[in-house]
């Protein structure tokens, strides 16, 4: 069998011919953990695998949501431990937010920037102390004011209520900063926000802010070899379904088309070409990985700064878990890019 595809492969580069595509039937076999992981990382692995929620708890949302909440309590304190930080409640725009500062100050060239996080969490959870895990590490490592966002959540609400929310804070914010000292970034279904509220402040006629990040998902449908390969890999199941849907599974987007452009800002040229300076991040065994890297090649060849940085080995958010350098290196990579591409102009 081997030299059969050997063969068709050289007859394939011998004539130009591509070899028809197919399904593969994948043997098993064993992967071990990426030589490229530190140490810690893969101590950190095991113990994301200890805290995996059980199936028993399937779709009760009720379970589901008080099983994250312990998990981003848990995390939250593990962040508190590595950076200190000051945060206050309050409401902009109507919107709940909270408000975190670094407790050693903001630098002196941050003091007219702010950056929105948008939490992840499925659509459905996260707010509180999953978003002040977000938050925490960047307005810590950066020394600048953050944002972040408790907005209206799935499956009471649907799109586009957390784009109205995160657009909400932005135009406020607007009153008092310029629109390049402002940057949006978010994980997971904060990552998918985030794209879509870029798209949502250009439909408006507001200025663009001056740079996001979507991290471990993005404004695109998910696609390509990872949605497949990300379960197997990462100790959980294959997708159910031999043809992914062609919007996202999820309840916060039911009935939303790919093809809306303001829904997946990154399906359309017009969008695409719109976007400010946009940072993709995730772990190499991401199920997002797949979309990611697409999006940065359709933002690269419609000349957008775009930078993509993938973990090899790491799995989807696995910045939320604070104890391994490789996080380190992720919050130091988010604080760069914005403190490169964000302005500094007072109002």
């Amino acid at each position: 069998m081997r030299r059969r595809a050997i063969a068709v492969l050289a007859l394939s580069v011998a004539t130009g011919q591509p070899v028809a595509a197919q399904s593969v039937a994948v043997p098993a076999f064993t992967l071990p953990p990426s030589s490229q992981l530190s140490a810690e990382a893969r101590q950190v692995l095991e113990r994301m695998k200890a805290e995996t929620a059980s199936k028993d708890i399937g779709s009760d949302l009720v379970r589901q949501r008080a099983f994250y909440q312990q998990w981003n309590d848990r995390r939250l304190a593990e962040m508190r431990r590595h950076f200190a930080t000051n945060e206050r409640r309050d409401l902009i725009a109507g919107v709940p937010v909270a408000i975190v500062e670094p407790q050693d100050g903001i630098a002196p060239g941050n003091t007219e920037r702010v950056l929105i996080n948008v939490h992840g969490g499925a659509f459905m959870w996260g707010s509180g102390s999953g978003a002040l895990v977000e938050a925490i590490p960047i307005a810590a490592v950066m020394r600048v004011r953050v944002v972040t966002v408790d907005y209206r959540l799935a499956p009471e609400h649907r799109y586009p209520a957390a784009s109205q929310d995160v657009v909400a804070v932005y135009r406020a914010l607007l009153k008092t900063h310029r629109p390049e000292n402002i940057g949006i970034y978010g994980c997971s279904a904060g990552g998918i926000i985030t794209a879509q509220a870029t798209a949502w402040i250009r439909k408006t006629g507001m200025p663009r802010p001056g740079a996001i990040g979507t991290f471990c998902g993005t404004g695109a449908p998910y696609s390509g070899d990872s949605p497949y390969l990300a379960g197997p890999i990462t100790g959980g199941e294959v997708v159910s379904t031999l043809v992914l849907p062609e919007s996202l599974p999820t309840p916060y987007m039911a009935g939303v088309k790919s093809s809306d452009p303001i829904a997946y800002p990154l399906q359309t040229d017009a969008e695409i070409r719109a976007m400010p300076p946009t940072l993709l991040l995730a772990g190499g065994r991401d199920f997002a990985v797949s979309a990611l890297t697409r999006a940065h090649r359709r933002l690269t060849a419609a000349g957008v700064p775009s930078e993509l940085q993938l973990f090899d080995g790491l799995p989807h958010a696995f910045f939320m878990w604070p104890d391994m350098p490789e996080s380190t290196e992720a919050f130091r990579l988010i604080a760069g890019f914005f403190d490169r591409h964000l302005g500094r102009r007072p109002r």
